[in-house]
């Protein structure tokens, strides 16, 4: 192994510079939010969606996109992104991968972004309610992911 070029930093500093900027939720505070206007957004692959079931009215927003379409500056926003304090809570499978992007979405100036601690796995042992993959998003799913078009394309 080479050493790291210096003022790099480790995923596992990475993830807890990006945690230390969030108010995490949990599976409950997450679906009150929701109930309250929040708006739930699913990063996950289409893959981990299919196989793991979604959760009702969530946005999906594939990560890959995620910064032009809730960017407010962007061409590529969604209409629901027009504005910095709109409350988002990106949700993955574990609670990893959506803390990492819950920040990035603060330094896009969304300073009221967060992710759900644990994840969809988190959601589904706490017994909230959940679809079979492919049934929770209806037809947002394509105009949020870009279907597969560049991320300004879309």
């Amino acid at each position: 192994m080479t050493a790291a070029p210096p003022g790099s930093y480790g995923i596992d500093e990475l993830l807890a510079r990006a945690r230390a900027r969030l108010d995490r939720l949990s599976p409950q505070a997450a679906y009150a939010a929701q109930r309250d206007g929040a708006v739930l957004v699913d990063i996950r692959p289409a893959a981990q969606r299919a196989e793991h079931g979604e959760i009702p009215g969530a946005l999906v927003v594939e990560r890959n996109v995620l910064e032009w379409r809730f960017d407010p500056r962007s061409d590529a926003r969604l209409p629901i992104a027009d504005r910095y304090d709109l409350p988002v809570i990106v949700v993955c499978q574990e609670g990893y991968t959506s803390s990492l992007a819950a920040a990035a979405l603060q330094t896009i100036g969304l300073h009221r972004a967060t992710d759900l601690a644990g994840g969809f796995a988190a959601w589904q042992a706490a017994a909230l309610p959940t679809t079979p993959g492919g049934v929770g998003a209806g037809d947002v799913r394509q105009a949020a992911s870009g279907g597969g078009e560049s991320p300004a394309a879309a």
